[in-house]
């Protein structure tokens, strides 16, 4: 079971992106983007042996791993806005412990674009074994092929 719902941690990282836009530092969340980095903060979470951060599921779309609930909560894929009492509620219930993996995971990932993080996604064994070769999207992406991936390849001991 996770410890938030996926739409905590969305806003957790269009709060991120926010701050760095106010500063000139980044270009504006997207969609697109913000979905690989929830992708990324469960593999990291998970390969880091702290338990998964949300329980939904984690799908095989076209443009690469897709939180389906987070998707509907947003009608513009390139406005991202959230209103304050939802934000300041989702930031509040994140952990100091939990905030630093974010800001970990933001400080690696958020550095690609959306193009980028979706291009990589596509060559990473979770997303390509749940769509079966390109046959199926939608299938759900297992947790256990996300956890193996991520201690192989981003997380090591």
């Amino acid at each position: 079971m996770g410890r938030y719902h996926a739409i905590d941690i969305a806003r957790w990282f269009i709060h991120r992106n926010d701050e760095d836009v106010k500063n000139g530092e980044d270009e504006k969340m997207t969609l697109l983007k913000l979905l690989k980095l929830l992708y990324y903060a469960e593999g990291c979470s998970l390969a880091l042996n702290k338990g998964s951060l949300f329980s939904e599921k984690i799908v095989a779309w076209e443009h690469g791993p897709v939180v389906e609930e987070v998707w509907r909560k947003f009608d513009d894929a390139y406005n991202l806005d959230v209103a304050a009492s939802d934000m300041e509620g989702s930031l509040s219930g994140i952990s100091d412990e939990d905030d630093a993996l974010l800001e970990d995971v933001y400080a690696v990932f958020g550095k690609y674009s959306a193009l980028g993080l979706r291009n990589k996604t596509h060559a990473e064994s979770p997303w390509l074994d749940a769509k079966h070769g390109g046959m199926r999207f939608n299938s759900e992406i297992p947790r256990q092929s996300i956890v193996k991936y991520f201690k192989e390849n981003y997380v090591k001991s």
